[in-house]
């Protein structure tokens, strides 16, 4: 065969492998508003940046007449491009291929970019669209699955890991997007659970749809399993892009700094106006979070979820930073079992990435009753706490109004290594808020007043200006400045800068034991 005849042979297998499962099935997938797995890429990736890995590799099955079907690439398109000219791995299951099913060569192309990502330092970005297991391949197919699953906790903390989940995503094969650092599904054409409506039907009597089970919304509200939800593939293949924007490429790395025509010091004099007067009046701290950041621009992340606690990305003079921020709108920003969670993983992912924390802090304490208790409050916002203490990269947080009691304590206060801490005039640092404090502090003085309604009034006025203020924190040093509302922004930045060049480690050990 001469070497015409060759180049011709590999054009024609390569155009085969590019037809994945055949037209009707690529057909179908557009029908359901799904692209291709290559579309997916095409879609994701700097234009003729895609460089593929393993295109003729085929499975290796020979039980249930599984020989005399083996197509090219085996149900998963995996390789390498650039996003914003950046390096990134990327693997894309192929639904038109035995359903995108995982067999024990499928699970090995996965694992040879992963390997490679973490030899290099550059994210992976994982598009699911599986019918999970191939059952034809028995327990191999089980051992790719824990070959993958390994991957993921090697890379946790080295480099990023996103997943799409862009159509189903059952059994086993949910682990892996858990694993990674950021979900997004989209809404009405994905799913994801470990067991389906049928079996649990048959186990539990529980009649329940896969919308309901596992759809886009009850995993962005409910589980909090999705960072994120899209209302369709190009949105989610546009949000990965942009949420790689605020991520360095490693953990050895510094998160890029984007130039900004945000002016550094610019005031924002509508923040000394935003608090109510009441002080338990609600208000929205997004309005502070866009009002101090550049451009207005926040990337929210489980905005859905536990909502008390707003946490996301944004940029001060170009920095990335993550923010946390109590929501007064909410739950009257209190903390409880699932904020913290969230909270604690988005510090440690920031942590992790070298991605400064910025912390907006209005919170009245944790949330009380049995349900917080028997869930594990305790245990929960330990988490919170832990996550914050255990940080080293620059911290800087700004008291708003309420800091009371322990969570107090929790929200990246000095205690807990906080670089610099601010407050607003209008903050309330305290063990616990007038009313309370005032009942037990002054409780003899109240059993003994003829009008308990104004002496209780005076005795607040006492305690909070006594007590409930920021001054009293900042005469011990445990605030590093009182600043006006509309100096925010420039203070920030002014921190930010300084602490750029930080060095901060924990003690030598295997590692840490976060109350899980």
């Amino acid at each position: 065969m001469t070497i015409e005849h060759k180049i011709l042979e590999l054009a024609h297998l390569r155009e085969t492998a590019h037809r994945a499962g055949g037209e009707k099935r690529i057909q179908k997938q557009h029908d359901q508003g799904k692209y291709t797995a290559r579309e997916r890429i095409e879609k994701l990736l700097d234009e003729g940046s895609f460089e593929e890995f393993d295109t003729f590799v085929t499975h290796r099955c020979t039980d249930f007449g599984m020989e005399k079907d083996q197509p090219l690439t085996d149900g998963v398109i995996t390789g390498y491009g650039t996003i914003n000219g950046r390096l990134v791995f990327v693997f894309s299951q192929d639904f038109t291929i035995f359903g995108g099913s995982r067999s024990k060569t499928f699970a090995e192309k996965i694992c040879k970019i992963m390997d490679l990502a973490v030899k290099v330092g550059a994210p992976v970005i994982g598009l699911n669209d599986s019918g999970g297991a191939r059952i034809q391949e028995g327990v191999d197919a089980l051992a790719g699955y824990s070959d993958i699953f390994l991957r993921n906790v090697l890379a946790s903390g080295v480099v990023p890991q996103i997943s799409l989940v862009l159509g189903p995503c059952a059994g086993g094969a949910v682990y892996s997007p858990a694993i990674t650092d950021f979900v997004a599904m989209t809404r009405g054409t994905s799913y994801m659970f470990l067991t389906g409506p049928k079996v649990v039907k048959q186990v539990t009597r529980e009649v329940v749809t896969t919308e309901q089970l596992g759809g886009a919304d009850v995993h962005a509200g409910k589980s909090g399993v999705a960072h994120f939800v899209a209302e369709n593939e190009d949105e989610a293949l546009a949000l990965v892009r942009r949420m790689l924007a605020y991520f360095p490429q490693n953990y050895l790395e510094k998160p890029p700094i984007v130039p900004s025509t945000d002016p550094a010091d610019r005031a924002v004099p509508e923040l000394n106006a935003v608090l109510p007067d009441g002080p338990n009046q609600p208000y929205d701290v997004k309005d502070v979070i866009r009002a101090v950041v550049d451009s207005g621009e926040f990337l929210e992340v489980h905005e859905a979820f536990a909502a008390n606690l707003v946490v996301g990305f944004a940029r001060f003079n170009g920095r990335s930073v993550g923010i946390v921020a109590n929501q007064p709108k909410v739950l009257a920003g209190v903390l409880d079992n699932a904020s913290s969670i969230k909270g604690a993983r988005f510090v440690r992912f920031c942590d992790a990435f070298n991605i400064p924390l910025v912390t907006l802090e209005d919170v009245p304490g944790f949330m009380p009753g049995t349900t917080q208790e028997y869930g594990g409050i305790i245990r929960n916002g330990a988490k919170l706490l832990f996550a914050f203490a255990e940080a080293t990269v620059p911290k800087v947080t700004v008291i708003l109004r309420k800091a009371y009691g322990g969570a107090y304590c929790v929200m990246s206060s000095k205690h807990l290594r906080g670089d610099v801490n601010y407050a607003w005039p209008t903050a309330e640092i305290a063990v616990m808020g007038p009313d309370g404090a005032v009942e037990i502090i002054y409780k003899k003085e109240l059993d003994a007043a003829e009008d308990v309604a104004a002496k209780a009034a005076e005795l607040k006025e006492r305690y909070s200006s006594l007590f409930a203020t920021p001054y009293a924190a900042a005469r011990k040093g445990y605030i590093d400045d009182v600043i006006k509302p509309a100096t925010t922004r420039f203070r920030i930045i002014k921190a930010l800068e300084m602490l750029a060049d930080k060095r901060d480690g924990n003690p030598a050990r295997r590692h840490t034991n976060i109350p899980l």
